[in-house]
């Protein structure tokens, strides 16, 4: 069999020529044992040690060397966000823009799952598929029940339940044994098989089927169940694809792992996967005792971080309570504060943060990335304790999640190179795809297929494709030509969806003009004495929405954690004092523990966090023995 790639692929010189090109440097040996890896391995990299860097080098190397034309790269992600990253890494080389074409794949779990076995397996059956959005599946399936007098009896007896409307949002497909089965949210059918609630509660979902209307977790079970009657499937699937490389393992669920275990299990494959445990922030992760579970006993590291230094890298080290691991702060060697504030100072604390992000970060660096606000909770739930969530802190806060911010135009701008690069058919996948999701936020429907959209141009889905062809083709610099683009849309919406119009101001945030990241940032003017210590404004979100970024500035604002019993900050500030043992610490403080630590490592300057006095004065003096300097909001 010839070879899949040249032999000199990774050799120093070819490393050193195609970093330089991309303007990154290696001082580490552990960032050379993976470029230079050819065999299965693990990889655990903290937070800001260039892990994303490290991918789209590795893999622009393999393209320059890669010789075969039927079996390609595989390049697995857990969220978009991780994909269009290394997409947009690999558009900067010519060599890296091969694998966004046949035989290669870059895409998330779910896309490479439906793409490859869910999809075909509901082809076999006739069946097209209108949505995979869990959202859309329980608006949908409540609103069947509802309605249809098919499943009277199913609805009579779910109201018996307490939770009988989430069985009906959340029922999913499970494969048992080779055959699909409708189960609850746990994974177990609710009712008997044979009792009339039973069949009603399996025949709701085949008609959801029958409609193309699906959750997430259903096209796993019908891609497991068509991988257990064709196993000529995984092995087909293992041979297109020798060479495996999965971003952000650490999130991957055990319903994913298993997939993958399946297809790519087997030896000859070679399968790298890239990952912080520690940032493992997601419920439904892998469970420790697998085997398979990341990282392996013996996966190899990144230690150092570029992103911040020693005092930040100090705290994070404490806070690695999925696996133990001592972090090395190579950056600037920034400051970390607490704010301690009192039940009537409460909305003094961002002011207090952005007063003092401009007093310790250098103003250019806070003009093109302004001070981060993170909190765990957006908005109170229930509980009567103040504050508990971030809107608590910032009264005006919008609770639109900040990842969705231009959510269209990156979209737009990814199908774009997917179609320079001559993939046409998944540039128009992505986009279409990106502009049901506006539909969905804006009318009560979502688009029907492309490929059912006619193609007159007097008619809406003339129109469509036409507007398809202007997004694929137009400049994207211009908030002018944005502007009429988007507009477009939404005149175009109410049309193909035959729903009015009812959540347009949900698209503020979707249908926003980013510039490209790829545009040179301009020179800053030299500071004058008027801006010495203006304020930037801050910007708030979750600490969730935050993964993957680098802040100048970030403040963890004093949640209540998931329980609603206890204090984020204030558990966190228990383990760093000493107070409490990481190791030994109940569930709920380690899943604390996991989300602070995610934000804690966003920052190269200035790292705060905020609590309420009575609950961080006995810690006070540990954290100042930490290096940290400790305020008063109000007197700050």
């Amino acid at each position: 069999m010839s070879p899949l790639y040249a032999a000199d692929a990774f050799l120093k010189d070819k490393v050193e020529a195609l970093a330089q090109h991309l303007g990154l440097d290696l001082p580490h040996q552990e960032q050379w044992d993976f470029i230079q890896s050819a065999e299965s391995l693990d990889l655990q990299a903290v937070p800001g040690s260039g892990k994303t860097s490290l991918i789209g080098l590795k893999l622009a190397l393999l393209a320059q060397a890669w010789t075969s034309s039927t079996r390609g790269i595989c390049v697995l992600s857990h969220t978009n966000t991780a994909k269009d990253e290394i997409t947009h890494r690999l558009t900067t080389t010519p060599a890296g823009r091969r694998l966004l074409q046949y035989p290669h794949f870059i895409g998330t779990i779910q896309a490479f799952t439906n793409t490859f076995f869910a999809l075909p397996a509901l082809r076999a059956r006739s069946i097209e598929v209108q949505t995979v959005d869990d959202q859309t599946y329980a608006d949908e399936a409540l609103r069947l029940i509802e309605r249809h007098p098919k499943f009277r009896k199913l609805n009579a007896a779910l109201g018996h339940r307490k939770n009988g409307p989430a069985l009906v949002a959340e029922a999913r497909y499970v494969c048992d044994a080779g055959k699909l089965t409708t189960a609850g949210p746990d994974g177990t059918p609710p009712f008997k098989a044979s009792s009339d609630s039973g069949q009603q509660f399996a025949a709701l979902k085949e008609a959801l089927t029958e409609r193309g209307i699906f959750r997430y977790h259903d096209m796993f079970a019908i891609a497991e169940q068509h991988l257990a009657h064709h196993p000529q499937l995984a092995l087909a699937a293992a041979h297109r694809f020798p060479f495996v490389l999965l971003d952000e393992m650490q999130d991957t669920s055990a319903l994913q792992q298993n997939l993958l275990d399946k297809v790519f299990g087997p030896p000859g494959t070679v399968v790298q996967r890239v990952g912080d445990v520690n940032q493992r922030i997601f419920a439904d992760a892998p469970d420790p005792a697998q085997s398979s579970s990341f990282p392996l006993p013996h996966a190899a590291q990144l230690p150092v971080s570029r992103r911040f230094g020693t005092k930040i890298a100090a705290l994070a080290s404490d806070l690695t309570v999925h696996r133990r691991q001592q972090i090395n702060g190579a950056g600037h060697d920034g400051a970390v504060a607490l704010l301690l504030f009192d039940d009537d100072t409460v909305a003094k604390v961002v002011p207090a943060f952005e007063r003092m992000a401009a007093a310790a970060v250098p103003r250019h660096l806070l003009l093109n990335n302004p001070p981060r606000v993170l909190g765990a909770r957006l908005t109170p739930r229930g509980a009567k304790a103040f504050p508990q969530s971030v809107s608590c802190y910032v009264p005006d806060f919008n609770t639109v999640p900040a990842e969705t911010t231009g959510s269209l135009i990156t979209a737009t701008r990814t199908a774009q190179t997917l179609r320079r690069a001559g993939d046409n058919h998944a540039a128009v996948t992505l986009l279409w795809n990106a502009l049901r999701d506006a539909a969905r936020l804006a009318t009560s429907a979502g688009l029907p297929p492309l490929r059912r959209l006619d193609r007159d141009p007097a008619t809406a889905g003339g129109r469509a494709r036409i507007l398809l062809h202007d997004l694929l083709t137009c400049p994207l610099d211009s908030h002018a030509e944005w502007a009429v683009l988007t507009a477009r849309l939404l005149r175009l919406l109410q049309d193909l969806t035959q729903s009015p119009l009812k959540g347009v101001a949900r698209l503020k945030e979707p249908l926003a003009h980013i510039p490209y990241l790829a545009q040179p940032v301009p020179e800053p003017e030299a500071p004058t004495d008027a801006d010495h210590d203006v304020v930037v404004p801050s910007i708030a979100g979750s600490i969730q929405s935050a993964k993957g970024e680098t802040h100048a500035a970030t403040l963890i604002l004093e949640c209540l954690e998931r329980s609603g019993k206890k204090y984020d900050v204030h558990e966190v500030l228990g383990l760093l004092s000493g107070q409490r043992d990481a190791s030994k610490a109940l569930v709920t403080i380690k899943r604390a523990a996991q989300l602070v630590f995610v934000g804690a490592t966003r920052p190269t300057h200035l790292l705060a966090f905020a609590a309420h006095r009575t609950r961080a004065e006995s810690h006070i003096e540990a954290m100042t023995v930490r290096g940290w300097s400790v305020h008063d909001v109000h007197a700050f």
